[in-house]
């Protein structure tokens, strides 16, 4: 065997295992579908919950947000939403103080910083919150959400239902998924991995990962573990690896639902998903010591499946995409080369089965045309990914080789 061929034999191999898991993950989180049980029943007196905001030059969304977190179907008298109106340079400011303004019962508070104290990043405006926050529960919705109306009484009914919970997350969908063809791609590609990474390792593993958004945390736990890493991207993932190390876990619940805006253009969308590559490197890179550590078992499998995501997988891809092309233009010659056809035919036939099963569980998803768009999907939407993800972890490199300060990258807005 050429060293070309077992370069393509391991880089088969382990795009095939990846694929196996998340497939096991898909079917493990239709059986958690199927018997989820939704805790929707408040004490007489709920906990107090502190909802935050983080929001950076927000005004073109952030009145419609306000106004949903205002309706919220949790008795008023014991919720507070704090805006974290983060350094913001639009009209945010005076938007918001027109909505405090008529707020009952000072149920809206408004935080504005300045270049002194903000403009940091998301982790960062969240402690400012959590610092000014009066409840024993926090929940956190992004500035372009809309929750439905019983979300927060959803979580936290399913929090209070559970003393080990340290957080419940709820589920996002796409508000603008008929924007264009980019966010169809989002709309399908946030529902196959809320059932497939979320439900699925919750079924198996008793492992969830906070979003970004919608999701209820006990401040105790947040005061314990020193409340967001400023260092952090992706401060959802590395706030969830810390809840689960100091011995709490947490669940999933989608019956509660938040609206959320995704990237309509190639750019915005690079943006943002190369911030979220550079956040889980960081994460998985700081965690990487505790992959041997028994007290660590409990994300052992997280840091074992992004290692494989963001390294392996990537790796083979690579390797597979360049042979593959090469091959077909005569440059190189694999004896290997029509077996490993075969295998990625059979690869997209089970990566769109799969992932068509995960988006039937939603109510006028289960169509031809999502079917026909997984499997562009495929070819197209899954290959932008893997541009991002070696774009991401190029510009980590960089940041620390040359020492430089990771910045957040403010995802653009639509009307």
């Amino acid at each position: 065997m050429s060293l070309v061929d077992l370069l393509l034999f391991i880089s088969i191999f382990s795009i095939w295992t990846i694929l196996a898991v998340n497939v096991v993950l898909i079917f493990a989180g239709y059986v958690k579908y199927l018997t989820m049980k939704v805790h929707a029943h408040l004490p007489a007196v709920p906990p107090f919950v502190s909802i935050l905001v983080p929001a950076h030059n927000e005004g073109i969304v952030i009145v419609r947000t306000v106004r949903a977190l205002l309706a919220l179907d949790y008795p008023s008298e014991r919720y507070e939403i704090i805006v974290i109106n983060d350094n913001s340079s639009d009209n945010s400011a005076a938007l918001l103080a027109e909505l405090q303004a008529k707020a009952p019962n000072r149920q809206l508070t408004v935080i504005n910083t300045d270049q002194t104290n903000g403009g940091k990043g998301k982790s960062n405006a969240l402690n400012i919150g959590l610092q000014a926050a009066k409840g024993s529960v926090i929940a956190v919705y992004d500035a372009d959400n809309t929750p439905e109306k019983p979300a927060l009484r959803i979580l936290v009914a399913e929090l209070l239902a559970d003393p080990k919970a340290g957080a419940v997350i709820g589920k996002f969908r796409t508000r603008n998924k008929n924007a264009t063809l980019l966010t169809r791609f989002i709309n399908i590609e946030t529902l196959s991995f809320q059932w497939m990474a979320q439900a699925g390792r919750k079924q198996l593993f008793n492992l969830c990962t906070i979003p970004g958004t919608n999701f209820v945390i006990r401040r105790s736990l947040l005061e314990k573990i020193g409340g967001w890493d400023v260092k952090a991207l992706a401060e959802d993932t590395e706030i969830s690896f810390r809840t689960y190390l100091m011995g709490y876990h947490i669940n999933f619940q989608p019956a509660a639902v938040t609206w959320e805006q995704e990237p309509q253009t190639l750019l915005v969308w690079f943006h943002q998903r190369t911030r979220w590559v550079k956040g889980n490197i960081y994460v998985i890179l700081k965690n990487l010591k505790l992959l041997g550590d028994p007290k660590s078992k409990a994300i052992r499998f997280d840091l074992m499946y992004f290692l494989s995501i963001y390294f392996l997988l990537m790796t083979s891809l690579v390797i597979s995409d360049t042979v593959f092309i090469l091959s077909v233009s005569g440059l190189l010659h694999t004896s290997i080369n029509g077996f490993s056809n075969w295998l990625w035919f059979f690869a997209i036939v089970l990566f769109v089965l799969g992932t068509f099963i995960t988006i039937t569980t939603e109510k006028g998803e289960m169509t031809l045309s999502n079917l026909l768009l997984i499997v562009v999907m495929y070819l197209v939407y899954s290959q932008m990914w893997l541009a991002v993800a070696f774009y991401g972890m190029l510009m980590y490199l960089q940041e620390q080789i040359f020492h430089k300060k990771a910045k957040w990258y403010k995802t653009q807005r639509y009307e």
